[in-house]
Parts: structure tokens; sequence; C-alpha cells
């Protein structure tokens, strides 16, 4: 069974909201991982809207996690959702990561994996470091998230050791101009299936109102061996 992963940086919803609606609901994905979504200010009111005007479920609860969290389609059981804080100096912006764990029906457990990394390599290193002993051994896996680094950076090295890259390598920011490829979808235990791709138009007016950054997805197979 295929079913769609999605990752997108939502820049605080400070852009235009409703723009970044319509670009999701044009992937289509059943899981959408999501970074720098409101995490202020009573947020979740927000972020709720935001997955009802892309006919996603919030599963909540992501105060503390750096603005990274999970939605899903109706496909998914949701068994469970957790979300984390990752350590930085006062006065930085907070970091984190969203780890969901759904299952399709009569298919395997998948675990999803938003998460956003710092602007400083060692800070990204440490934490990605401690989000990869964080996730389990076995089974299906995605990642994806905003690196902060393209390829070639010991984060993403790091990565690519135990994952694979299975998003479309190529540059997501800025979403106007795209010239560096900050964000991935990485996976284990999985197939990419080469199938019709959504109808997005990657330099349209959608897209560049939503957000800075472009989102990345992939389409799965979770039957794969």
């Amino acid at each position: 069974m295929t079913v769609r992963v999605a990752s997108y940086n939502t820049r605080d919803f400070l852009d235009d909201r409703r723009a970044a609606a319509r670009v999701v609901r044009t992937l289509a994905p059943d899981v959408l991982l999501l970074q720098e979504a409101p995490r202020r200010f009573w947020p979740g009111p927000l972020v709720r809207s935001f997955a009802r005007e892309t006919g996603l479920r919030w599963p909540g609860g992501h105060r503390g996690s750096g603005g990274t969290t999970v939605m899903l389609s109706d496909r998914l059981t949701l068994v469970d959702c957790r979300h984390h804080g990752l350590p930085v100096p006062l006065g930085q912006r907070t970091r984190g990561y969203a780890v969901l764990r759904a299952q399709l029906p009569e298919g395997p457990l998948l675990t999803a994996v938003s998460v956003h990394l710092g602007l400083f390599e060692g800070q990204r290193l440490r934490h990605t470091h401690q989000i990869l002993r964080d996730l389990p051994r076995e089974g299906p896996l995605v990642l994806a998230g905003d690196l902060n680094e393209g390829p070639g950076g010991p984060s993403w090295q790091t990565i690519a050791r135990v994952l694979d890259v299975l998003s479309v390598e190529e540059p997501t920011y800025p979403s106007w101009a795209p010239v560096e490829m900050l964000d991935v979808v990485w996976g284990r235990g999985l197939r990419r299936v080469d199938g019709t791709p959504p109808p997005l138009d990657r330099g349209g007016r959608d897209v560049r109102r939503a957000s800075d950054h472009l989102p990345v997805w992939a389409d799965v197979d979770l039957l794969a061996p």
C-alpha cells in the first residue's frame, strides 16, 4: 500500500496561511510533517484551524516542540504522537521534533518524525544525534523537515548513514527563487514509488505567498521488504 508523506516549513503562518493550506490540499498527503507551526500566544486554535483547511487531522499538544508537529489523513489510524524540545541557549529560537506512530488498514506501523534543526553547525549535529537515538530501531520510518543545511553538511551525512533520501533532491529555499536544498524526506524500510506527482506549480503564486520554503514529498510503499 502506498502513502504520501509531505514536509513543510510554514514560517509560523506569518505569510499567507490560506495559500499554505491550498498548497497542502494540492499535495494531498497522508502524513504532513510541519515545521514552524505557530508556537506562541495560544497557538492551538490556529493550528487546528489550519488542519481543518487542509482536510487533515491534528493530534495536538505541540507546545515545547519548537514549532514541529504532525498531521494525518483519515486513511491512517493514529496510534500515538509525542512532541519534544531540544536544548538551545536562552534567546535562541526554540527547536524540537515530533514523532507520530500511525497504521494503515492491514498494514505495518509507520513512524513519522518532523524535525527542525538550528542555524549553528555544532548544535545541529548534537540535536541530530539526540533525535536518532530516540527513534525505533526497526520498522518503517520516515524523518523529514528543515535541516538548515544541505548535502555534505555533518548533520545531513549523519542521517544519510542510517536513512535514505526519498524526496526529489532539488533546492527548496527560498521559495520564490530556490538555491538551497534545506528540506528533505528520509526513510527506512520503505520504497519510493515513482507515480503521478501532485499538480503543484513550484513557481506558482500560492507557493510563493505561502512560505519562504517549498514543501517536499514522497510517495512510499509501506509493504516493500
